[in-house]
């Protein structure tokens, strides 16, 4: 079993940044994906980004252009830059990883952005 833990959530200003972190540990072993999906208030959660241990990465077209999703296998841990964020990026943000059908699921950081 894969350990998830986010950071970097908070308030910010329409238009400003934030860099979310998600530290893994324990059972990390042949880990193929990581990323993010965020659920907003009243809505479904839904996929933001990914990034596979080759590098390959997949945003969803809210956020391209404005999020980049990054690792450091030495660290076990993934970012996720968030640049020019609107107040529909509020949400909970939530790091994922995959091994196999097994998908492991981090607790939640809350992001809101303020208009």
């Amino acid at each position: 079993q894969v350990q998830l833990v986010e950071s970097g959530g908070g308030l910010v200003q329409a238009g400003g940044s934030l860099r979310l972190s998600c530290a893994a540990s324990g059972s990390i072993f042949s880990i193929n994906a990581m990323g993010w999906f965020r659920q907003a208030p009243g809505k479904q959660r839904e996929l933001v980004t990914s990034i596979t241990t080759g590098g390959s990465t997949t945003y969803t077209d809210s956020v391209k252009g404005r999020f980049t999703i990054s690792r450091d296998n030495a660290k076990n841990t993934v970012y996720l830059q968030m640049n020019s964020l609107k107040p529909e990026d509020t949400a909970v943000y939530y790091c994922y990883a995959v091994q196999g059908s097994r998908i492991s699921w981090g607790p939640g950081t809350q992001v809101t952005v303020s208009s």
